[in-house]
């Protein structure tokens, strides 16, 4: 059944005739598994290669209005904590949006393309987004590339795209290019979300399912849903907006401080300057109060988000906010803010709760399942 008020991806039809099971997500009709089910395609993903449609994702291209890339640097530096010295083009990087209180209103994927950039937005954010930067960035002009996105995540994935544009084998973990793929051109990464290689795809609507049909014609592909792609990415330790981070949780606590380069922390070069910056170099210079960390249990109870994290004493220190039986391990795994002072305690004792039941949980590093990019 279709609801009227959810958006439809171009592919619709495409993941209807492959039998996908179709739901809501953050506005858009997604297909979150196909007829084998979440765990097979999470598993071929891991072993071979998983195509997934993330249309739903917003995709900007900024320009600046007087043609200068130094406005553009500029007005994009006071809007987010990027740094373009250093930073060639050709290149991506993550990158947060911020609110005054240091808070992330989302995380987003940034291509640096000489004169203009083009950034990737969560699917629930990229109106409000959209709005933001504007608000922002009264000298860009930011609009919407109206393109299907696919992401071919997996070991097999550079062989396959290197068999229609040979130039994908060269490209390593954030590099952009323009690739040809079935005559059509297509900004590419070489990023993703599952911890595997892989490639992010923006393919022109006019080329969407012919793109689409090409690469699942490939030994080794198969279409993967929204179901194991949250499983593949909290298997690699990699938080989801609205779940692990969000406006009321700062880069640092959510185990992001990466995002936030040298130059823009205190004694940089760049030092502050965007938004929440204040609060978030206060939470630099003094510790989070409380950190998200990868928790693990051996005990056969699922551990979802919301379920409280308990000591030794029962009192309550925090909360897991993703969790999953894991595919490849088999066994729960989760993400979790606990207490600082908790973790301090170098091995403590945990539990989480789950109605009557209190597996016990250990913090783990993440990831959980060793990233394989191509550095």
């Amino acid at each position: 059944m279709s609801d009227p008020d959810l958006r439809s991806l171009p592919l619709d039809a495409a993941h209807r005739a492959l039998g996908a099971r179709m739901a809501p997500f953050a506005g858009w009709q997604m297909p979150v598994q196909y007829p084998d089910g979440i765990k097979v395609e999470h598993l071929h993903t891991r072993d071979k290669a998983g195509l997934f449609d993330v249309s739903h994702m917003g995709q900007l291209e900024i320009r600046p209005r007087d043609g200068l890339e130094n406005t553009l640097h500029r007005e994009l530096e006071a809007a987010l904590p990027l740094d373009f010295d250093n930073w060639p083009a050709g290149q991506q990087r993550y990158s947060l949006l911020l609110n005054d209180a240091g808070g992330i209103e989302d995380d987003l994927m940034v291509v640096n393309a000489g004169d203009h950039v083009r950034i990737v937005v969560n699917a629930g954010n990229r109106d409000a987004d959209l709005a933001l930067l504007r608000e922002r960035c009264p000298g860009l002009d930011i609009r919407w590339v109206d393109a299907a996105l696919l992401a071919l995540q997996g070991p097999l994935a550079e062989k396959v795209l290197a068999g229609f544009d040979a130039r994908a084998a060269d490209m390593v973990f954030m590099q952009a290019a323009t690739l040809q793929i079935d005559g059509a051109p297509c900004p590419t990464t070489r990023s993703g979300y599952t911890g595997e290689d892989g490639f992010e795809i923006s393919v022109p609507l006019s080329a969407a399912e012919s793109v689409f049909e090409r690469l699942l014609a490939q030994t080794g592909v198969r279409p993967v849903g929204l179901g194991a792609r949250d499983s593949l990415r909290l298997e690699a330790g990699l938080p989801l907006h609205g779940s692990d981070i969000g406006p009321d949780t700062d880069p640092v606590s959510a185990g992001l401080p990466f995002a936030i380069p040298k130059s823009r922390r205190a004694g940089g070069g760049k030092a502050g300057g965007f938004p929440g910056a204040a609060k978030i170099l206060e939470v630099f210079a003094h510790g989070p109060r409380r950190r998200l960390v990868g928790l693990t249990s051996y005990e056969s109870v699922p551990v979802r988000a919301h379920a409280p994290v308990l000591d030794a004493d029962g009192r309550t220190v925090g909360e897991v906010t993703s969790g999953t039986v894991s595919p490849t391990l088999g066994r729960p795994v989760m993400l979790a803010y606990v207490d600082a002072g908790v973790l301090a305690d170098g091995n403590p004792h945990l539990r989480a709760r789950v109605r009557q039941k209190t597996p016990a949980v250990m913090v783990t590093p993440l990831p959980f399942v060793p990233k394989r990019y191509k550095r």
